[in-house]
């Protein structure tokens, strides 16, 4: 579709939170896909930033000037033109706003579902040009282009024509809101795919002790397996899909002749970075042989990778001040239930890269604390045990009519009840599991007779190795601070409280945000 007459112009938007370095990737990546794939039609970028740091707002306004300097224009909206935006709203309006606008705009980490929120009244405000608008929204760790697995290789390419691709189908199509996917780094948080990872690398090291350290590497030969959403998630089966029962084998990334001493080296090097959202075992790439960008119904908005018509305006992120994760699948329910075909997916997945690669780690990742080699991921568990709560609420009241039929504040207490039980005895036989896996998975690496003990060169890895296996623990163990929360009978009620109530005020929220969109319209 290059060069071919175009239908809608885009603003594409980047919440972004203390990640300078991610940005301007991403806005490379777009400008490499505009030299790749020319839109006939108008592209812009606002970049809403939600950073705690001075000099990273600092950085993140430079790298908008300079795209801007370059051709590709990037708006800036920083934390006072956020809050000027709310405080433009009226008066009678921004109290009953609370839940899809937190309070207020003018700080950093309020959250991406806040920081989305804030955005669409910047778009609502955007004038009427002739033109029909599609509305992207991106996160900032994700480029446009894709992954191609070439045998043992990965290639990085810009084979999708997104602009065209979302233009055609939302020119010949009654799509509302569409969602695409991500490739390459998985979408889901470390707090619910450590089993499947703790069952790769003990499948890897039980491979190792079986070889020698100094022989010629064996773990090449044969194309990566594809990994697919049910891959990475310990608990596929809630979201319907069958998860494999096997370890996957770890396609070794390194190049020329080298011996299993420097496999394992690359590979604890690696380990660390699982923490940060890496899953260096099972990696998606994208599959041009899946089919042109066709359409599907969609039950989940891919909150990184979602578009939409000044129609969809109207779907704010709901619960967006709870600030779980899981806000995307939530709203994908809802809209589900009343969008029907109107809400779809395509095969139209972005790069999603998690970590830099000089550190191994994400710039920025609410929920996850490092300290010196140390991880905590309890911010981040907790975010997503009560975000999966949530969304597992969500399903029953809606196969039950919500939000058309609202239910009693009652019964509404009770599913959100009834669901956090069953949650949490899944969650508690996960938790076992892994704790266990945890245990075998030391042993196999530290006994004595094991060949990397005695290889020179090896001390680096096997730290690495036990600073995995630590922080495993720490994080997954029967002791984690995580866990001690989520046991805590009046945290865990103070956030079922939470959740009922926002569920039980989506309705009022809805009818506020109508009244917003129509006060604060160009």
């Amino acid at each position: 579709m290059a060069g071919a007459a175009s239908r809608h112009d885009f603003v594409i938007v980047v919440p972004v939170a203390d990640r300078p370095r991610h940005l301007a990737d991403c806005l490379a990546s777009l400008a490499g896909l505009l030299q790749h794939h020319p839109y006939a039609g108008a592209v812009q970028v606002l970049a809403v930033d939600d950073s705690l740091a001075a000099d990273n707002q600092a950085r993140h306004r430079a790298i908008a000037a300079e795209f801007s300097a370059a051709g590709l224009p990037v708006h800036y909206l920083d934390q006072a033109a956020q809050g000027d935006l709310v405080a433009a709203l009226p008066a009678s309006l921004r109290g009953r706003l609370a839940g899809p606008l937190g309070d207020g705009g003018r700080r950093g980490h309020k959250g991406a579902s806040v920081t989305r929120n804030i955005a669409y009244l910047w778009l609502n405000r955007l004038p009427d040009t002739g033109r029909p608008q599609l509305f992207w929204f991106v996160d900032s760790d994700q480029e446009f282009r894709v992954n191609l697995a070439r045998g043992e290789d990965e290639e990085l390419a810009y084979a999708v024509d997104y602009l065209g691709e979302l233009d055609r189908l939302f020119s010949t199509t009654g799509t509302q809101v569409l969602t695409g996917k991500v490739v390459g780094d998985p979408p889901v948080s470390p707090a619910v795919m450590a089993g499947n990872f703790v069952a790769d690398v003990t499948a890897f090291l039980t491979d190792l002790a079986g070889l020698d350290g100094d022989a010629e590497c064996r773990f090449h030969g044969r194309p990566a397996r594809q990994a697919d959403d049910a891959a990475y998630h310990d608990m596929a089966d809630l979201f319907g899909f069958r998860a494999a029962a096997e370890a996957w084998r770890y396609p070794c990334p390194l190049r020329g002749r080298h011996d299993h001493a420097a496999c394992l080296a690359d590979f604890a090097a690696r380990l660390g970075h699982f923490f940060d959202g890496e899953h260096p075992t099972r990696r998606s790439h994208y599959r041009p042989d899946a089919g042109p960008a066709g359409l599907k119904p969609a039950r989940t908005v891919y909150t990184g990778n979602y578009v939409f018509s000044r129609a969809g305006l109207a779907w704010f992120i709901p619960f967006a001040d709870l600030r779980l994760r899981m806000a995307g699948p939530t709203l994908g329910r809802i809209m589900r239930a009343e969008l029907g075909d109107a809400f779809a997916s395509a095969n139209l997945p972005m790069l999603h890269r998690r970590t830099v690669a000089d550190s191994g780690r994400a710039e920025c990742r609410p929920g996850v604390v490092h300290g010196g080699q140390a991880v905590d991921l309890s911010g981040e568990f907790e975010r997503q045990y009560f975000g999966d709560v949530m969304l597992f609420s969500m399903e029953t009241l809606c196969a039950a009519g919500y939000p058309g039929a609202e239910p009693t504040a009652v019964a509404i207490a009770a599913t959100v009840a009834a669901t956090e039980a069953a949650m949490r005895g899944r969650y508690r036989e996960r938790q076992a599991s892994i704790a266990a896996q945890v245990e075998d998975l030391a042993a196999l690496f530290e006994a004595p007779e094991r060949w990397w003990h005695g290889t020179p060169g090896l001390a680096a890895a096997r730290a690495g190795v036990g600073e995995f296996i630590a922080n495993l623990r720490a994080n997954f163990g029967t002791g984690a601070p995580a866990w001690h929360r989520i046991e805590d009978a009046g945290v865990r009620q103070a956030q079922l409280d939470a959740i009922a109530a926002a569920i039980g005020r989506y309705g009022a929220d809805r009818a506020a945000w109508q009244a917003a969109l129509a006060a604060g319209a160009a």
